[in-house]
């Protein structure tokens, strides 16, 4: 249970982080860091049942999550954590387009949009934590 707290508490927090990076403007960070949101949840999931998993995929951990914890996310949550995971490299390399830098190529909607993908697997994530604890 502590170790679902610790990474939830985070996941949340990335996840304001994210929101008042989109009311500032910096839509590139807002998608990166709703991005890092679920990613914290999912681990939090994880790590409560004692799967310690590396890496960044949100959909790649939602399969650990099937695999070693039995639970099975439904199609809403695997497209948010597949778009999501478009969020973890670009945003934040110079490198990542062929011109221009990162924070050209994002926008109002795009991080609104990814804040609420966020926002599901998160929900899903808790849903999901609740059924456990009762087992």
């Amino acid at each position: 249970m502590r170790e679902y707290e610790r990474w939830m508490r985070q996941a949340l927090r990335d996840l304001e982080a994210a929101e008042a990076d989109m009311e500032r403007g910096f839509f590139e960070w807002a998608c990166f860091k709703a991005q890092q949101a679920a990613e914290k949840a999912v681990k939090a999931l994880l790590r409560a049942h004692g799967v310690v998993r590396g890496g960044h995929s949100v959909l790649k951990l939602l399969d650990v999550a099937r695999e070693g914890l039995g639970v099975e996310a439904p199609g809403d949550v695997r497209e948010a954590a597949a778009e999501l995971d478009h969020y973890y490299i670009p945003p934040r390399c110079p490198d990542a387009y062929a011109e221009g830098s990162p924070f050209e190529y994002y926008t109002e909607e795009m991080a609104r949009r990814a804040i609420n993908l966020a926002r599901r697997v998160l929900t899903w994530v808790e849903e999901v934590w609740r059924g456990l604890q009762r087992r």
